[in-house]
């Protein structure tokens, strides 16, 4: 069995273990802040399984295609050229802790729909990380103010264990849903579930309606 293999059931493993069993004794019903079955914390826990790719600045491309005008693949240079966007939100883990005041600051996604002009035919956006991790979104839900590629937290450089150089926030929806290490960003006409969207994970991923397995 190759490494690859070895991850990939090692994920498996993790997520079966996990499925079910990370309800927790969490009865809060939830507010306009802090969604149903969260927990407020101050801390910014890592959760991951087990991989944390290290990428260097000078190795580090995010690719951009699929169904769009302008196809694109930016160095970390390039990268870091872009429009510069900064954004406070709530960050809501699907494991039942929330953080409040996350400070962001990145590339805007809206930045990213002006520099690649997705076709009409895009739908749906397919995320993938550097270590073969996937999730999936609605185009709609990507549109959105608040949704980043971030390179920073709380004004410094985003680390690796919490996905950095870039890693993908979408603070409507579990953090699941944004990709650490991203490295490619495909737009799609046909929904494509992610790594854990297929191992019985919510395809929507909404805090509050508690929307956490399928």
């Amino acid at each position: 069995m190759d490494d690859t293999n070895r991850l990939t059931q090692k994920k498996e493993q993790w997520a079966k273990a996990r499925r079910g069993g990370e309800e927790r004794e969490v009865f809060h019903e939830g507010n306009d802040r802090l969604p149903p079955g969260q927990h407020l914390v101050e801390t910014f826990p890592v959760l991951d399984l087990g991989f944390k790719p290290d990428i260097p600045h000078s190795e580090w491309t995010l690719s951009l295609g699929g169904f769009v005008t302008t196809p694109v693949i930016w160095t970390w240079e390039q990268f870091q050229a872009q429009p510069r966007f900064r954004d406070v939100s709530d960050f809501h883990c699907v494991t039942s802790w929330s953080r409040y005041d996350n400070e962001w600051e990145g590339v805007s996604f809206k930045h990213i729909l002006s520099v690649v002009a997705p076709l009409s035919l895009a739908k749906f956006v397919l995320f993938k990380s550097y270590d073969d991790y996937t999730t999936n979104l609605p185009l709609e839900a990507c549109n959105d103010d608040d949704v980043l590629l971030a390179s920073k937290w709380n004004g410094a450089p985003l680390t690796r264990e919490h996905g950095g150089p870039v890693r993908v926030i979408v603070p409507k929806r579990y953090a699941w849903k944004g990709a650490k290490w991203v490295k490619e960003i495909t737009f799609l006409d046909k929904d494509e579930k992610g790594f854990w969207e297929v191992r019985g994970y919510s395809n929507t991923a909404l805090p509050w309606l508690n929307d956490r397995y399928a």
